[in-house]
């Protein structure tokens, strides 16, 4: 019987698809699943009581002094406006956690990925693998958010279901990008550059008031955020209000993910197999 090497491994690799995908990245998310039993559940939750936090007190609190917001569907309590903004935040949170400060311990402390590509898996298997995890961390927030929405009455609209579908997708996209940055990262001063990209993005992506208060040309650099598109695409789906224009939003998303998976995976297999 043939010893699988590391070596070997590498050279088997040497080019052709085979040198990417092997078709088990269900491998990596296994392992993560397990790996998540001995986590400290708080910590885990942590970023999801953030955008009810941010409910409770800007929906509740300050929505008691804010007359309704009116939109093409009708007026709509300053609740009901910013709770899908919250929803979409919820599913960036949970995909953004996993796909950049786990990621990077790792790739640079752990040598997780090192280990696993001396076996058969490729560089595309441990990506996707990583990237489903974190995106199941983002729907595991959004799926909680989503039912305390429901219990509160601010899912104005059937079309509320496909929320869930929806912050799938902007899970996927965060984690996707945000793996592919963060193979970029070495120490980790860097990684408070990702908290600085956040914050801004949250504030501004017209989470909480509309993005027309903005003059014309800061409204164009709000909606280059990919969390923008996050919030109108839920933000349609929750009040009913359809439009061609969120066909634009997910085909942002499928561009990001596609992006963050070419990244990342040409990254990893630069970083261990060439």
């Amino acid at each position: 019987m043939t010893v699988m090497t590391p070596a070997r491994a590498a050279r088997l690799r040497a080019g052709g698809v085979r040198a990417l995908y092997a078709g088990n990245p269900a491998s990596v998310v296994q392992r993560g699943l397990i790996a998540a039993r001995s986590s400290s559940w708080a910590v885990v939750l942590s970023g999801f009581f953030e955008p009810v936090l941010y409910l409770a007190s800007m929906g509740i609190g300050l929505g008691s002094l804010i007359p309704a917001i009116h939109t093409t569907a009708g007026p709509i309590s300053y609740a009901a406006y910013i709770a899908p903004a919250l929803l979409a935040v919820s599913a960036m949170n949970g995909a953004i956690y996993d796909s950049t400060w786990n990621v990077f311990f790792k790739l640079r402390h752990a040598k997780l990925y090192e280990g696993m590509l001396a076996t058969s898996l490729g560089p595309l298997d441990v990506a996707l693998g990583e990237i489903v995890y974190a995106m199941l961390r983002g729907l595991v927030y959004a799926t909680g958010f989503m039912i305390i929405l429901q219990l509160f009455g601010l899912n104005l609209a059937w079309t509320a279901i496909l929320a869930l579908p929806a912050v799938l997708i902007i899970a996927f996209g965060f984690a996707s990008l945000g793996m592919a940055v963060t193979s970029y990262m070495k120490v980790f001063q860097q990684m408070d550059l990702i908290n600085f990209v956040l914050l801004p993005m949250f504030l501004f992506s017209a989470t909480f008031y509309p993005i027309t208060v903005y003059p014309d040309w800061v409204q164009w650099i709000v909606m280059s955020f990919p969390l923008w598109h996050g919030v109108e695409l839920v933000r349609g789906l929750t009040t009913g209000i359809l439009n061609w224009t969120m066909l634009i939003h997910l085909g942002y998303y499928l561009v990001m993910i596609a992006i963050g998976l070419v990244f990342t995976t040409r990254r990893l297999r630069a970083l261990f197999l060439d």
